[in-house]
């Protein structure tokens, strides 16, 4: 009989969870040894979204927090630091708090918000109330971080308060857990409170992280790490640890070891290649890492259906705003466009890289944005870097179809602004104009960013033409227009259908390997009769058909019509 599998964990952030209910838990315990052994009052990682940093947290959590939490750590790594485990499991009480959730359209509802976050993690200590080593006055303090209408004050002060108690209580200093510290100043920034937001932050890390004699030491999470002036303002005791670090860097993400090792345990190990291409390619400090949250998606997939393809799992999970401004920018720059088809044709483009920035400089040149991609893991570095000057690529192909993505969606709208090139374009399309049609599709070729990868497979670089082509033509609402539509004995490229005027077009585009423009529009238009892709027109009754083959080459193409417009 065959065992049963663990479970994969999808979204799971709670390390109790994930533990206790039979989950695949890839061991990342060696973090506390390397966090207790490399002593830093406060420390902040800094890693992408969807990296493992809520259950590196959680996990932090459980290790150190008073209560008898040993079994969730038999087997795992740090159990063999008997020494380490002896003195500091569960020796101490814990503060952790996320700030994740502070997401509001303006300060108040974002306050409101931040007390609710407060008042539930103060809620777990309400034995403190009991206790008889507080004074009533010290009680009436930590009574008013459970009221719903909690002042500016403490709130600022909320944290190191109740730190103090804690320590009083349990005659321990205490650890304070605070992940996704930067989402309530980008949802600030979004939504026109950022100052307001600033301040909130400012005041309640420096007195819980710098004037706190009760703090035994703290561990901060977040995507970006915002500069000193804006938020860690007097705090010197900071060790800022980001993707750029060689420390910590294989806590973070996947190694290659780690999703060998889940595939081979789920029976999918011939997936291997394809969750590499797909899903690897991140370097934190001097380790290739996996995006975790996509292996573990593919592999549910996977088990589920075993000829399931990769998908983009990350773009669910947000808005890609980097990306999307990026390349809305790049449109009226030049030298930008060029670097971004560099990258998408996988070379590496070497660029100045700021660590620290506020979210009201991220967009304010391109040059931050840059920044801003490879902080949020849209871009990653090849080698070591020289000083602030990073070799930056893209990581693999799900942040590959990213970019094209935005770049087919900028793509589409520009089209939509140009009703004139557009006219133009159908108007040679309907005429059997070949030279037309060629003119205007290697002008729009010429305007665009080009999505080319040196390194996939021709039918690839085809679909980046092919997908040219549909925003152009998706334009005609009066047209229909059909994709890889099954006729004759194959699927065709593009069928278009005018019945106003009672004319099909066939387009057939080829990939012109080393600019053979003759031998790819040959193999176009043979492929067109081969296959007999004119049979569907044919069954719908019409009869004047327009044969084009067409081939691509970088920013250049090739139009040719069959000599015989008319199917017989």
């Amino acid at each position: 009989m065959a065992l049963t599998k663990k479970k994969l964990p999808i979204g799971i952030e709670d390390f109790e969870k994930l533990r206790l209910n039979d989950f695949y838990y890839v061991d990342k315990t060696g973090m506390i040894r390397d966090l207790l052994n490399d002593w830093s009052e406060v420390s902040l990682f800094t890693r992408p979204r969807r990296f493992g940093k809520s259950l590196n947290m959680s996990m932090l959590r459980y290790f150190f927090e008073i209560g008898d939490h040993k079994a969730l750590f038999d087997g795992l790594e740090i159990s063999k630091e008997t020494a380490l485990c002896d003195k500091y499991m569960g020796k101490f009480p814990v503060i952790s708090v996320s700030l994740k959730g502070i997401n509001a359209p303006s300060f108040r509802i974002a306050f409101d918000m931040a007390v609710d976050t407060i008042n539930t993690e103060a809620r777990r200590f309400q034995y403190l109330l009991d206790s008889n080593l507080l004074t009533e006055e010290e009680k009436n303090k930590f009574r008013r971080m459970l009221h719903d209408d909690m002042e500016e004050k403490t709130l600022y002060s909320s944290l190191k308060i109740l730190s103090e108690l804690l320590e009083k209580h349990h005659k321990s200093k205490v650890v304070i857990l605070i992940d996704e510290y930067d989402v309530p100043l980008a949802k600030a920034h979004e939504n026109g409170y950022y100052d307001e937001m600033i301040f909130l932050i400012r005041n309640l890390f420096e007195q819980a992280l710098k004037t706190n004699t009760s703090l035994q030491f703290s561990v901060l999470t977040g995507c970006m790490r915002i500069s000193r002036e804006s938020i860690f303002t007097g705090l010197n005791n900071v060790s800022v640890l980001s993707v750029a670090d060689v420390e910590f860097n294989d806590f973070f993400g996947f190694t290659d070891r780690e999703v060998r090792n889940l595939l081979e345990y789920y029976g999918l190990s011939i997936h291997y290649d394809e969750v590499k291409e797909w899903y690897d390619g991140y370097l934190f400090g001097n380790t290739e890492v996996y995006c975790p949250w996509d292996v573990i998606c593919h592999a549910k997939k996977l088990r589920a259906d075993s000829e399931a393809q990769p998908e983009n799992y990350w773009i669910n999970t947000s808005g890609n705003d980097a990306v999307r401004r990026f390349i809305r920018e790049s449109d009226n720059n030049g030298s930008t466009k060029r670097e971004i088809e560099k990258l998408l044709a996988g070379e590496t483009i070497t660029k100045e890289i700021h660590l620290e920035l506020t979210y009201r400089d991220m967009y304010t040149s391109i040059e931050n944005i840059w920044s801003v991609l490879f902080t949020t893991g849209y871009l990653t570095q090849r080698g070591r870097p020289d000083g602030n000057r990073f070799a930056l690529v893209i990581p693999n192909r799900e942040i590959h179809s990213i970019f094209a993505t935005q770049i087919m969606d900028l793509f589409r709208e520009n089209v939509r602004k140009d009703g004139e090139r557009v006219n133009r374009f159908c108007e040679a399309l309907k005429k059997g104009d070949a030279r037309g049609v060629e003119e205007q599709f290697g002008a729009y070729l010429r305007r665009t960013i080009s999505i080319r990868d040196t390194f996939v497979r021709k039918e690839r670089k085809e679909s980046f033409f092919h997908g040219i082509l549909l925003g152009i033509l998706g334009v005609k609402d009066s047209w229909i227009v059909s994709s890889n539509a099954e006729s004759g004995n194959g699927y065709s490229d593009i069928l278009i259908e005018i019945e106003e005027e009672e004319l099909g077009i066939i387009l057939e585009v080829k990939y012109a390997e080393n600019g053979d423009f003759e031998t790819a529009c040959l193999e176009a238009l043979n492929q067109i009769e081969d296959m007999r892709y004119d049979e569907k027109l044919l069954d719908e009754g019409i009869e004047k058909i327009l044969k084009y083959g067409i081939a691509c080459y970088k920013k250049r193409c090739r139009v040719v019509l069959t000599d015989s417009v008319y199917s017989e």
